[in-house]
């Protein structure tokens, strides 16, 4: 069975920990699609991990992790991270590395620093990790696959002066920056080539013949659906697409394989990055719930930037488990809420003095006013409760409020920080 691991909101929703969790039982997870831009903070009997590209559940000796053809894929970042792990005692992983991933180069991080600064007050908000340059030059043709690392010198030497001209009429007329040496970027090619090498792997055609052979595959996905080029809040979104269904696309595999999709969402809601958030909190508020929340406070896996805070949005993730394509929706982070006497909930967007539980487009989404309801809190700490029954009354009256709100069956309630702090529905 193929499942998925997908977020219903802006990112940070909490996959990471029920993609480790779900790797107990999986023999392969796939990350397809993103690249170092976003982090999965992980915490298992090894440690506290902040992973970018590595997969989630690669802390388990059964399971190969796989980068798909979707990835953005920083061959350093992924071998810094790859020491990391083993430099605090977790086995070397198992690691295949699809030969049809494209890799961000040098220049891309350099020229998503470059843009960034061109825009000043106007900029997206960019993790500055090379994300939106390269997937720029995926579509425009010109990026260095994995597989063209193994094509005759002479045909890449050809290919990275054509791409360094391009480049270069940019960072003169544009950027007004140093010029791209061609001989220096072949020579960092030469050297992702002999790191790479012995992981590289036909992907597609390896997870086809594991799944007919009935193996247990996971997708991982990075960010979430508000996040998505297509249905997310453009353009303050990312570059490759955060659904579920793209799966498909970015691990190689049939649609139709794809039978489950857990879409995770927060017990209330945070964001890094500029763009709409209906739902915000500001000053104390926002202060006391980042101080309180995620496994250490909501500050950025990649950036460590204090996460924008606010209240769970029954809209947005309504919308974001529709897109997604939800059968199951874990609820994560609901142990932090415990401090709070009562606790609002986005229920409706105000628009123009009309109120709506359609999740719109972003010019409408910018004008847009939370309606709240306020549920009663249950003050006290739900940390070590396996059992759904034996949580406070209050607790579980705002978990089923939030999934009538949402019309999706939440079948996992996440309450710790831990590998095992999870109660199943």
């Amino acid at each position: 069975m193929i499942k998925a691991v997908v977020g219903a909101n802006w990112g940070d929703e909490g996959k990471g920990k029920i993609t480790d969790m779900l790797g107990k039982e999986a023999d392969i997870i796939v990350r397809f699609q993103g690249g170092a831009n976003a982090g999965h903070t992980i915490i298992n009997d090894y440690g506290k991990f902040a992973l970018h590209t590595l997969p989630s559940g690669v802390f388990y000796d059964h399971t190969t992790s796989v980068i798909g053809n979707g990835v953005a894929l920083n061959i350093p970042v992924l071998f810094h991270e790859i020491k990391s792990i083993v430099d605090q005692g977790v086995p070397m992983p198992k690691i295949k590395v699809s030969d049809r991933a494209q890799m961000v180069m040098s220049y891309h991080v350099l020229f998503d620093q470059y843009e960034e600064e061109r825009l000043g007050g106007k900029s997206f908000g960019s993790t500055k990790s090379g994300i939106a340059p390269f997937y720029s030059d995926k579509y425009a043709k010109i990026g260095f696959q994995v597989s063209e690392l193994f094509e005759d010198e002479e045909a890449l030497k050809e290919k990275v002066a054509r791409v360094c001209e391009t480049k270069n009429v940019l960072l003169e007329h544009l950027y007004h920056k140093p010029l791209l040496d061609p001989e220096k970027i072949f020579e960092e090619l030469q050297t992702y080539k002999e790191m790479v090498a012995p992981y590289v792997c036909d992907v597609s055609s390896f997870l086809w013949n594991a799944w007919k052979e009935g193996k247990e595959i996971l997708l991982e996905g990075q960010l979430g659906t508000l996040k998505d080029p297509d249905h997310g809040i453009y353009p303050m979104v990312t570059s490759s697409s955060t659904l579920a269904a793209y799966g498909a696309i970015g691990a190689g595999v049939p649609p139709y394989a794809i039978e489950k999709v857990i879409t995770v969402c927060k017990a209330y809601s945070s964001a890094v990055g500029a763009g709409a958030f209906v739902s915000e909190i500001f000053g104390e508020e926002a202060d006391e719930l980042r101080r309180r929340g995620g496994d250490g406070g909501e500050f950025g896996a990649t950036t460590g930037r204090p996460r924008r805070m606010g209240w769970f949005d029954c809209v947005a993730s309504k919308y974001g488990c529709r897109l997604q394509g939800t059968t199951d929706v874990a609820f994560t982070v609901l142990d932090v809420l415990g401090y709070l006497d009562e606790i609002p909930v986005c229920v409706g967007y105000e628009i123009d003095g009309q109120v709506t539980t359609d999740f719109p487009v972003t010019h409408l989404l910018e004008k847009a006013k939370p309606v709240l309801k306020v549920l009663p809190g249950w003050k006290c700490d739900i940390r070590g409760i396996k059992n759904y029954e034996d949580l406070p009354e209050n607790c579980r009256k705002y978990i089923e409020f939030v999934e009538e709100q949402i019309g999706f069956p939440i079948t996992m309630v996440s309450n710790g920080p831990g590998r095992n702090d999870i109660i199943y529905r």
